[in-house]
């Protein structure tokens, strides 16, 4: 490695999203000198936040499980206001809608759970015995448990051997595809019973100040080692460490860690070396509605579980009825997503708007759009088998995270941080 550099420091993180926060705030109380650079002006990557004319709107609909290991041990859930979701559903049916609730967590909804769970139960045992591996409370335990009674295939394949049939089939479906945002049934059984018992054990939830939050606090402590608003544009590493181009200049690092997005990450090392990973997309809309269009209820998530959906939302909710600070008093903001496919145009406004009145009972006049939100690259897929805890250490000075070397869940992109950390310890000292 030759030429000048503007700076040099012991590791140099690529990316202010949540894994490249981990890291960082880990190598800096480590002791170690850290340089952390975003292209971006604010923090978050993937897990950002606006305000719009008094409302609160995420990029993409995301929550925040308060179960997950990795947020119980790295985040002060309390200084975020967590504001649940109601811990069920509301399918549309082909016969009507129905409300299946947590009763543990919900008991406000128990009479419309009994009422709902009528027309389920008949496939409630063959969903049993898909589920019998979150019968352990650990996650850990539970990937190595249905590692040893099965192998992982695909969702799609394990309902269908597991006999999983009928209404309750269809609201799995529905619900499951908002949340790996992939309807085609590809994802990785493993990976669905690990999100399953996440919602079993917590209640997702949204911070009082949005999702934005979140990044938020990771990013404290960080100071003026967060340089917000620098891109990196080439990397060269080897033996003797590794030399970025900024647009600060160049910048020397013994370690290097790139905690971008997948499709980034594949762009800054190459292809050879991080072959670009799959993603999903999703486009979510917001809007304002007026007083006494819609009951907005308990803030219930809304799917559409029917043998022939008329619209392309995998969910939609009056968020504002489970989060208050979402919106100006009064007022009700309904976000609306739909799955983005890499080989077609985004749902458009109308076509979704209709969709979301469906689902929630509501006339289709007199909504006001807020904010609108396409996330082409809003999550990795995660195909069979499933594959976390994947190589981070990609050469003697390089490190790469992300929730695509993990688990496509904050949890993974948490816990990507944190081996990321680990790993560039021991390069650092290796050196």
């Amino acid at each position: 490695m030759s030429g000048p550099a503007v700076g040099a420091v012991d590791v140099a993180v690529v990316g202010a999203g949540l894994a490249g926060l981990q890291c960082a705030r880990e190598l800096v109380g480590a002791g170690l000198d850290v340089a952390v650079l975003e292209a971006a002006e604010a923090v978050g990557g993937r897990v950002r936040s606006e305000r719009v004319d008094g409302f609160t709107v995420d990029r993409g609909f995301q929550l925040l499980n308060p179960a997950y290991p990795a947020v119980r041990r790295w985040v002060d859930t309390t200084a975020l206001g967590l504001q649940p979701l109601p811990a069920g559903v509301a399918a549309r049916l082909d016969r009507g809608t129905v409300r299946v609730a947590d009763p543990r967590r919900e008991p406000r909804l128990l009479p419309a759970t009994l009422r709902g769970a009528l027309p389920l139960l008949h496939g409630a045992p063959a969903a049993a015995r898909w589920g019998r591996p979150l019968l352990t409370r650990d996650h850990r335990g539970l990937v190595r448990r249905a590692a040893a009674t099965r192998a992982d295939r695909s969702l799609h394949a394990a309902l269908d051997a597991h006999g999983v049939r009928g209404d309750l089939r269809r609201v799995l479906d529905a619900f499951l595809a908002g949340v790996v945002l992939d309807d085609s049934g590809e994802t990785s059984d493993h990976f669905a019973l690990l999100l399953t018992r996440a919602f079993l054990d917590g209640t997702p939830s949204l911070p009082r100040e949005g999702m934005q939050a979140l990044p938020d606090q990771l990013a404290r402590g960080l100071g003026a080692r967060l340089r917000l608003g620098r891109g990196v544009h080439s990397l060269h590493h080897d033996d003797d460490g590794a030399r970025l181009e900024t647009d600060d200049g160049p910048l020397r690092a013994r370690v290097v860690v790139v905690a971008t997005s997948g499709p980034a990450a594949s762009l800054l090392v190459g292809e050879a070396a991080l072959p670009t990973p799959r993603t999903r997309g999703v486009v979510t809309h917001w809007w304002t509605l007026p007083p006494g269009l819609v009951e907005p209820g308990p803030g219930l998530l809304h799917v559409d579980a029917r043998s022939r959906p008329s619209g392309p939302l995998v969910n939609t909710a009056v968020v504002s009825a489970a989060a208050p600070s979402y919106a100006p008093a009064g007022r009700h903001l309904v976000q609306a997503s739909a799955l983005w496919r890499q080989d077609g145009p985004a749902p458009d406004e109308t076509t979704m708007r209709r969709h979301a009145a469906e689902l929630l009972g509501a006339g289709g006049s007199g909504w006001e759009t807020v904010a609108r939100h396409e996330v082409r690259d809003a999550l990795p897929a995660q195909p069979v088998p499933l594959a976390h805890r994947q190589e981070q250490v990609l050469g003697p000075s390089l490190v790469v995270c992300g929730d695509h070397r993990d688990t496509a869940s904050l949890q993974g992109a948490l816990v990507s941080g944190h081996r990321a950390a680990a790993a560039a310890r021991r390069l650092v000292g290796a050196r």
